[in-house]
């Protein structure tokens, strides 16, 4: 499919599955170089990393740990700047060596905050895995952000765990708000 339509919102394809599958086969060796010989904790961002961190852990040959932390500063189509917090991070994090993983990082606000909470537990490392960056929309450095999987421009995107209004995350691609071209003076 090149079009589909959620709610009152059109969306034209952006990446599909196959781009998906073979970037994350990529981030996955990295990952695998990077952490030999190590035991990292992946902690997935709720909800939109799900099926992300899903297919990447298939990928991961070294001896790991998972997590989930719940945060959300969305509503609707745009962020709003406020941080909610439904389920904490892992305890346990002191002198390990720590993946966030993200399915996007737009302003980089969530990130800022979850970095923020890790960090105060002394791990060993930190580092950032995020399928999609927007680097036109980041208002905060992110100085761990390490693995991307695609950067793009400032679009809104849905699929593969990314929603509208809780709508569109069980799509296989990646799909972007269809612009309309303003009309010419």
């Amino acid at each position: 499919m090149n079009k589909i339509q959620i709610a009152d919102k059109e969306f034209e394809l952006l990446l599909d599955s196959d781009n998906i599958s073979k970037r994350i086969r990529l981030i996955g060796i990295q990952l695998n170089v990077d952490y030999e010989k190590r035991c990292p904790i992946f902690i997935g961002v709720l909800n939109g990393s799900f099926l992300f961190m899903a297919d990447l852990l298939r990928e991961i040959e070294v001896p790991c740990e998972v997590g989930f932390i719940r945060i959300s500063s969305y509503a609707g189509a745009e962020s709003s700047g406020k941080i909610n917090q439904a389920f904490g991070l892992p305890e346990d994090l002191h002198n390990r060596d720590v993946i966030i993983v993200e399915d996007i990082v737009d302003t980089g606000f969530t990130l800022d905050y979850i970095l923020k909470e890790v960090h105060k537990q002394t791990p060993a490392s930190v580092k950032v895995c995020s399928l999609l960056f927007k680097p036109a929309a980041l208002k905060t450095e992110i100085a761990e952000l390490e693995y991307v999987g695609f950067e793009i421009a400032n679009d809104f995107v849905v699929g593969y765990g990314l929603d509208y209004d809780g709508l569109g995350r069980n799509l296989k691609a990646i799909y972007r708000e269809k612009t309309v071209p303003a009309d010419l003076p």
